[in-house]
């Protein structure tokens, strides 16, 4: 095991808040952030719940003719990016710039661009495409304009693991500081494709819920769920070596203890039934963090709202933690956000760091009777106390990716 790992800065951009505690806030109320779409044709898809960025601006960080160069996505990710570095406090003498790298995940990147331009390739010809088009399509660029803004000549790259990028951006960036490859590394995932086509095809999979009632859309381990709500946002973490932190006399916020991925190698969008490999990243992560089992006091699921995840996560976190598993606190925010796909591992570790800091597990809201294959713990409809140094943070994605985090909270 190599060096720790600190968290110095924390940044988010959600259905829930346009700053990473002000979206913790909004969920340990119990605030919704799931309401009636307005970024996509609800009649035409028939989809009637979404989790969206209201009122978004990515003012003051960028101004109105750069955004017009950035998809959506591109635009949340630099914010939530500038809030996290804002908040480490990095000032330039303090670290060298060949030392410090990001790492972005996204599960779709700038499908809404590819969408548009075609579009305008159709009905107005081929010299209406944007000459911008590529770059704000791809996924590596939003990573590349956030390695400009600051100058960082450090690993640059992104990761598509479906719903399990953000947690894999993470856990990357995690071992090239603890193995020494870099001093520091910005982080996060970044997701929003409210538009027809995406919701369309995930709606033709069965995935998402029909319910025309915000309030009972995103229900996780409800026993009437239906599917996931399609949700966007952003959410960035600065991780600093221990060394890195001590010569500037940073303040830690919290520590990335651990990380582990596996595959399921079962269906491409299913899940294996019995969570085997679900239950093994979660043990391996809590190896990799040094910690047993028993000190793990908040799980943040994975959590959709799907038939399919809720049975088999709470049996695969059954599987991994044994009798202990009923004394866990058990909840899934995406219940207020409904999921943020690419963003939803960065978010939510986000979330679970800050639980730990704040005594504090937000609920699962709408969750009225579990399912009878859940069998967990869950923090039901209001948020309760926590008292613990560590937490695991969830993230499963199509393809079988199983990514979970282990945090640790900062000093009180």
């Amino acid at each position: 095991m190599g060096m720790e790992v600190f968290i110095t800065g924390i940044g988010a951009v959600s259905p829930l808040g346009m700053t990473a505690r002000e979206s913790f806030s909004a969920a340990v109320a119990g605030k919704s952030g799931i309401s009636t779409p307005e970024l996509f044709n609800a009649e035409l898809t028939q989809i009637f719940a979404a989790g969206q960025v209201k009122d978004f601006t990515p003012e003051p960080y960028v101004n109105k003719r750069e955004a017009k160069r950035m998809a959506r996505f591109t635009q949340m990710a630099i914010v939530a990016a500038a809030q996290a570095w804002e908040e480490a406090g990095l000032k330039p003498e303090e670290y060298d710039p060949e030392r410090v790298g990001v790492v972005l995940g996204s599960g779709m990147g700038g499908l809404d661009v590819i969408c548009e331009q075609y579009a305008e390739l159709v009905n107005n010809g081929p010299r209406s495409v944007s000459s911008f088009f590529i770059p704000k399509a791809i996924v590596n660029t939003t990573a590349g304009l956030i390695a400009i803004r600051y100058g960082l000549n450090g690993p640059c790259y992104s990761i598509v693991t479906a719903c399990a990028s953000g947690a894999d951006a993470i856990g990357h960036a995690y071992y090239a500081v603890r193995e020494g490859r870099a001093d520091a590394m910005l982080v996060g995932g970044a997701e929003s494709v409210m538009i027809e086509l995406a919701v369309q095809g995930f709606h033709q999979m069965g995935a998402l819920t029909e319910s025309n009632d915000v309030t009972r859309a995103s229900i996780p381990f409800d026993k009437e769920r239906q599917g996931f709500v399609i949700g966007e946002g952003a959410a960035f973490l600065l991780l600093e070596s221990e060394a890195s932190v001590k010569k500037r006399g940073a303040k830690p916020i919290g520590t990335l203890a651990g990380y582990a991925q596996t595959c399921d190698a079962h269906h491409i969008t299913a899940p294996q039934p019995e969570g085997k490999q679900a239950a093994r990243a979660m043990a391996e992560a809590i190896r990799d963090a040094g910690i047993t089992k028993e000190q793990i006091g908040y799980i943040n699921a994975h959590g959709t709202s799907t038939p399919l995840n809720d049975a088999t996560e709470s049996a695969a976190i059954e599987s991994c933690f044994g009798e202990y598993a009923k004394a866990l606190k058990v909840s899934s925010t995406k219940s207020m956000t409904g999921h943020m796909l690419g963003a939803a591992g960065a978010f939510e570790a986000v979330l679970s760091l800050l639980a730990l800091n704040e005594g504090v597990a937000p609920p699962t809201i709408g969750l009225q009777e579990e399912d009878e294959v859940c069998r967990l713990n869950y923090v039901k409809g209001t948020a309760q106390k926590l008292d613990s140094d560590y937490a695991l943070s969830n993230s499963f994605g199509f393809g079988g990716h199983n990514s979970c985090l282990v945090l640790k909270r900062g000093e009180r």
